[in-house]
Parts: structure tokens; sequence; C-alpha cells
């Protein structure tokens, strides 16, 4: 709740600056700090694009908030190119990590602590599970570096994505673990996080266990409608991402993609997810696949880590709750349907996108769009 005089201050900017859109006065529900208003963001709809997993078989459009013309655009042109055929997805695995860190004497210290922590585990689990109903402790994993022990925890959330959820459970637990064998042990300090769950920070770590969900989709392109969509064949179209990958190895690329960071933004920003989570969801694996017999494309793309939910945080607004209903996705059980959808629309503005590139016409687009009509129809 704001103080009077805070509320005077935050008042008398806004009529200094003369500020006329960003404020409103309805902001009593909302759970941020010096709360003024919205940044309202353009959202459009790109799709349709026929989807397969997690109980979904149809038609589904995707709500996209974007400064970023051409972008709706373009993903609605890749949804296009995969036809009746449409993408398919399955959810691989799930997680929220959060990375605790002991601190000892000496190294030996550290070292007995570790192979004892298993021993321990049980214990710690439901430490961390009493904090709610939902979460429980998945695995550990220590590492000893120096004289501290880090433990990476991977923790199960049900329809959340779980930051903060992970966050109650882990301190509480380590509160128990220090209060029951700091002596025993010679704990002598604790840090809430060693760095080692990557929280809002692209890692190697998050690619080989998931910060969230990790989904895999693929569809198949057939030539000619490459030709009438795309306007290239499936072969120049995977000589392009083939060309493309030899670059980003020489450039030491973080993963395998074209620009699947767009539509992971922009369904994070209008379906309530934390959009610092980006970051866990940049690295992506995008896979082309040409058979000489028949002309198709396989295309694929692997994201290990989207840190998604369907409830609490952000997507608790109506509006947000709005943009979920969207995509068939406004449920306690839907997150990993979420994720698929997202892995989905990503995997056709890559395959749009890759296809602007090989036709030479990506400048032209992004020209035309940027500084076309305003509301420009599709």
């Amino acid at each position: 709740m704001t103080s009077p005089g805070r509320q005077t201050r935050l008042d008398d900017l806004i009529r200094d600056l003369n500020l006329k859109h960003i404020p409103t006065k309805d902001v009593d529900h909302i759970r941020v700090e010096n709360c003024i208003g919205f940044s309202k963001v353009p959202v459009g709809i790109a799709g349709p694009l026929r989807v397969s997993g997690a109980g979904l078989d149809g038609d589904i459009f995707a709500p996209l908030a974007t400064y970023e013309p051409t972008l709706v655009a373009s993903c609605s042109r890749g949804c296009k190119a995969f036809g009746d055929r449409g993408v398919q997805f399955e959810v691989l695995s799930e997680g929220m990590s959060r990375g605790p860190v002991f601190i000892f004497d000496d190294p030996g210290s550290a070292v007995k602590f570790a192979r004892e922590f298993p021993a321990l585990q049980d214990q710690f689990a439901q430490w961390a599970s009493s904090t709610s109903r939902y979460v429980r402790l998945q695995q550990t994993k220590v590492h000893v570096i120096g004289s501290q022990t880090h433990v990476y925890c991977t923790f199960y959330c049900g329809g959340a994505a779980g930051q903060n959820m992970v966050t109650k459970a882990t301190q509480f637990a380590c509160d128990m673990l220090r209060k029951t064998y700091a002596v025993e042990f010679s704990i002598r300090d604790f840090f809430l996080e060693g760095q080692m769950a990557s929280d809002k920070k692209p890692s190697w770590g998050n690619v080989k266990a998931a910060r969230g969900i990790e989904v895999v989709c693929w569809g198949t392109i057939e030539n000619d409608r490459c030709q009438e969509i795309l306007g290239c064949t499936t072969q120049r179209l995977h000589h392009l991402l083939s060309t493309g990958k030899e670059g980003g190895i020489r450039n030491g690329q973080f993963g395998c993609n074209i620009n699947t960071a767009n539509i992971i933004a922009a369904m994070f920003i209008s379906t309530g997810q934390d959009a610092g989570s980006t970051a866990e969801a940049s690295w992506s694996h995008l896979t082309s696949e040409y058979s000489t017999e028949t002309r198709e494309l396989v295309m694929s793309l692997y994201i290990p880590s989207l840190p998604v939910g369907t409830v609490g945080g952000g997507t608790s607004y109506p509006t947000q709750k709005e943009a979920l209903r969207i995509v068939q996705c406004d449920g306690l059980t839907m997150k990993g349907r979420l994720a698929g959808v997202i892995a989905c629309f990503a995997l056709a503005l890559d395959v749009s996108t890759s296809a602007a590139v090989a036709t030479d016409t990506f400048t032209e687009s992004h020209m035309k769009l940027a500084r076309g009509p305003r509301t420009a129809k599709l």
C-alpha cells in the first residue's frame, strides 16, 4: 500500500510531466509497487495454426503482444505453410529450480556435507512440500566448489510457473536443515541462490535440465506449398538453414534458431508470464530434414526451458486471462499445453523468417510493413 506522502509525490510527478496515457485510477488490485497505470502494448492475432498435442487437435490463434511490424504477418505466413498437416508437440519434462549454497570452513567439511546430503533428502523434501499444496521436490544434485556445497533443487509446481513457490519452499527447507544440522556439519553461512539455477539467465544448465517446460514440436512442409506460400522450394529453404548453422558455429552462437525469442516474448507478455524469463527460454534448437525423394521438409524446434504457468502471477489479470482463453490454455493443468503452443508458433515464425531471407525479401517486407497502414489487415 502506498503511503500518503509517497502518493502525493507520484501525483505531483504525473502532473509535472503531463502524463496523460499511462495513469489510471484502476490500480487497487495491481500487485506492483508505486503503480500509476499501464503501458499499452499492441496485441495482434497470428494464425490459424493446426496444433496437435496435450489434448489439442485443431486450429489455434496466438495473441502476440509486440511493437514490431511484420511479426504477426510473418508468423501467420509460417502457420499457413504447414497447411492442414499442422504442427505437433510433445512435452518431455518439467521442473522449476533453485540453487542454494552452504558455506563451510574448509573443502573437507563441504565434501562431508555433500556426501551425507542424499540421506537428508527425504526430510528436506518434506520440509519443502509443507510450504504449498502443489510444490514437490523432484531431485537434487550437489556440487562442491572450494568450501561451498551448492545444492541444485528441481521442483514440480502444479499449474504455476513456480519461481516464487520454489523460493519459499527452498528457503524453509534450508532454514530447517540449518536449524537441525548446522552444528553437526559445521555450516558457517548460507545463501538462498548460488547461481546454479540460472534464474533469468541463459545457461547450459538450463539446456541440460528444464527450468520450466521442456518441449519439442515438429511439422512437415510440402514443396508445392512451400513455393506457393513462402516463394521458394523446400530444398532452397533447407540450404539456407544449413548455411546459417555453419555461420552460427563460427560465431559461437548460443543455440540454433532464427528468431524464436520474438514469439516467446510476445506470448509471455500477452498471457501474463514473467517477461524476464525470456532469458531462460532464449535457447532453442531448430532442425530441418530434407527428403530428396518426396521433396518434403520436416522442421522441428526443441526448447529445453520454457518457464510458463497458467495460474498465479500475471495470469490472474483480466487481459491475460482472455489471451490464455484464445490459445485454449486457461486452466489449472494447462501449462504444458501453453508451452507446446508457444513452441509451435515459434517454429512457424522461424520458417517464415528464414524463407524471407532465402527469397531475399526480408528487407523489403520490413520496410513495407513498418511504414504501411497503422492497422494493416492480413
